[in-house]
């Protein structure tokens, strides 16, 4: 599930960052021509979204848990 949640978190920030920007790429720290502040906002978005995919695919997977078992994980 790690694995999806990492592919669909990938593709949302693609695209979020596409709509937000010229560019279709998003900067890279290590590339020479990417300024500073562009970096850092394209890392906090990135972070930011990654964060909320993990929580959603958590979320749901206690949830489902909860379902199949009758206990919340981690109540047990």
């Amino acid at each position: 599930m790690g694995a999806l949640a990492g592919l669909l978190a990938g593709a949302i920030f693609r695209r979020i960052w596409s709509m937000v920007s010229d560019d279709e790429e998003a900067p890279k720290a290590t590339r020479a021509g990417d300024p500073w502040t562009r970096v850092l906002v394209a890392a906090a978005l990135e972070g930011a979204v990654f964060a909320a995919v993990k929580a959603a695919f958590e979320r749901s997977g206690a949830q489902a848990f909860r379902k199949a078992t009758g206990v919340w994980p981690g109540d047990v």
